[in-house]
């Protein structure tokens, strides 16, 4: 029975073939590795070579193991978060009126200022360890992370199609089947793509989360966003040529032997009824289907995830039709209220705070410079959307050309801003450029890739049928991008376009003030605002500085994003 169940088992027996041996060792490897790094987190801080960074670029593979780790345990963490702040928010109507804005407000957040409050916590946690100084620099990974991947989740759950979800209902399945059997099927293909762009967001921002500091201590952990700073810091071009080296070669390998074979396996997940354009296995897919053990492994893995999904767990729901009664308005009126009133108490506490070193003076300064750094994204989310949506929507049509571009996108979207100063810098003093002006573009670096990689993941999700249906009616040109293609994937754009925009924000920390040897240039906005008061160790504007972006931030959500989310859910969504 289990032979005929497994039918890989009884290959397995035999003996290992090579693509079996080749596996072992890459396992093998990949263990010791993580043992060696776990093991040099139980080090003290006073350590030798603990938290020290040298040039030397015979270094920097240990580095690129250290900083890659880092980045997959915020990774596991991001996507633990989305399978449980995503889901409440999307299943919770009343759940979503405080977890909706809180996200918005945490995406807002500058890593900065999640450093500024975390890392006493993780310290204190492992006093006088290295572990308490990975602990809050996966923290700050995790915090370019996982807002992205949460609003992917969030918003294919809202859009499932209707007659989907009335066949869930036909077919009597509980809410536990229904979640794993159709929606997160329905969701994979976008969160895949999310999950790309969020390892390629915390790349963005690894310069910034190595270095933690408290009080007047400053620790770098070893790894390339620090090994990065170094060499800003010291004005050594050809250790950045090798830095960046470092970050190409580890990016294409863990594309092609992750996030590569996943785009393949999360098109089987598309919606359609017709066949629709696909692309070839990569060579890694292919490779693990060769393998014995790995595949004996894979149906292990697969049957138990096929009877987790099919546990008739409903915990206390019932299948019931689409169609459920009217809230009661005065439990929504409760619930509301006892919003504000935490709110207000939120708000009275940072204004106690605050108001002991800051004046009125401050707040209005603050809010105009939230108002220069708003202009900015405003123009760059436009241009950006007019550029990539585009190209998105024709790489997303063509999956062979999408995979080619996965790597360089990728690439792009990990590049970061600090590493292109150099040039910036130089550029904009040469011709007596206005720093203003001409420092606005790294703000979009990294976050014009959200609208890229979401635009991509709405195409390929559109529906084959649809396509030739609008083939066979000759519809083209304008009125194709008109009533059908930007219809389909309007609910995936707003997707990236809320993220890319929440992303701006937090990189004009980093973007408005750029520095090379001892010239420092600063634009005016928000972002030098918080940058400036976190280097001068002012607790209090930071605070001031975080606050204003977050509202911001929400304020710019609520009236932009979120209707246009509200139109795609109630016109759009397909069925």
């Amino acid at each position: 029975m289990t032979a005929t169940r497994y039918p890989s088992m009884a290959a397995g027996w035999r003996l290992p073939n090579i693509w079996d041996a080749a596996a072992f060792v890459c396992v093998i490897g990949v263990l010791a590795g993580v043992g060696h790094v776990a093991a040099g987190t139980l080090t003290r801080i006073d350590a030798p070579g603990a938290t020290q960074i040298t040039l030397d670029p015979w270094n920097l593979p240990a580095y690129a193991v250290r900083t890659t780790l880092r980045m997959f345990a915020a990774l596991a963490a991001s996507l633990l978060f989305t399978f449980t702040y995503g889901t409440a928010a999307a299943k919770s109507r009343r759940a979503a009126l405080v977890l909706v804005p809180v996200l918005d407000v945490l995406q807002s957040v500058p890593i900065l200022g999640f450093l500024t409050f975390t890392v006493v916590f993780f310290m204190n946690l492992f006093p006088g360890q290295v572990l308490g100084l990975e602990l809050a620099a996966i923290f700050a990974i995790f915090t370019s992370q996982a807002w992205n991947m949460a609003f992917s989740l969030y918003q294919s759950l809202k859009t499932v199609p209707s007659d989907l979800a009335e066949a869930s209902v036909s077919f009597h399945l509980t809410a536990w089947q229904r979640f794993w059997k159709l929606e997160v099927p329905f969701a994979t293909p976008g969160l895949v793509w999310n999950t790309m762009m969020s390892m390629s967001g915390g790349w963005f921002f690894v310069v910034a989360s190595e270095a933690v500091s408290v009080g007047d201590n400053t620790w770098k952990l070893p790894g390339i966003g620090s090994y990065v700073a170094l060499a800003l810091e010291k004005q050594d071009i050809v250790a950045v040529f090798w830095a960046i080296l470092a970050m190409l070669v580890v990016i294409l390998l863990y594309d092609q032997l992750l996030f590569r074979p996943l785009v393949a396996w999360s098109a089987k997940f598309r919606f359609e009824t017709t066949a629709g354009a696909t692309a070839s296995d990569p060579w890694m897919l292919r490779l693990m289907r060769r393998t014995r053990l790995l595949k004996f492994v894979g149906e292990l893995v697969g049957d138990a995830a096929a009877f987790i999904g099919g546990m008739r767990l409903s915990f206390g729901f019932r299948p019931r039709t689409l169609m459920s009664r009217e809230p009661s308005r005065a439990i929504d009126i409760a619930w509301i209220a006892l919003l504000l009133v935490l709110v207000a108490l939120a708000m009275w506490r940072v204004v106690v705070f605050a108001s002991q070193a800051i004046s009125w003076h401050d707040v209005g300064v603050a809010v105009g410079l939230g108002l220069i750094t708003l202009v900015r994204v405003v123009v760059l989310m436009i241009v950006a959307s007019l550029i990539w949506v585009p190209i998105g929507v024709w790489l997303g049509l063509r999956p062979v050309w999408a995979r080619r571009a996965q790597p360089i996108a990728q690439f792009l979207a990990a590049f970061p801003a600090n590493l292109l100063f150099p040039p910036f810098v130089v550029f904009i003093v040469y011709f007596h450029l206005s720093p203003d002006i001409w420092l606005t573009p790294l703000m979009v670096l990294g976050t014009q890739w959200y609208i890229l990689f979401n635009v991509v993941a709405g195409a390929a999700a559109f529906p084959g049928d649809l396509k030739e249906v609008a083939s066979n009616f000759r519809i083209g040109g304008w009125l194709w991008w008109r009533k059908v293609i930007i219809p389909g994937i309007f609910p995936y754009y707003v997707t990236g376009a809320i993220t890319a925009s929440g992303g701006s924000w937090n990189a004009a920390i980093v973007s408005e003030v750029a520095s090379w040897g001892d010239t420092k240039l600063q634009a005016h906005g928000l972002g030098a605002y918080i940058a400036d008061a976190t280097d001068k160790g002012d607790m209090a504007r930071v605070v001031l500085g975080v606050v204003v972006m977050s509202a911001f931030v929400v304020l710019f959500n609520r009236l932009l994003w979120r209707p246009m989310y509200a139109f795609a859910q109630r016109r759009l969504t397909l069925g």
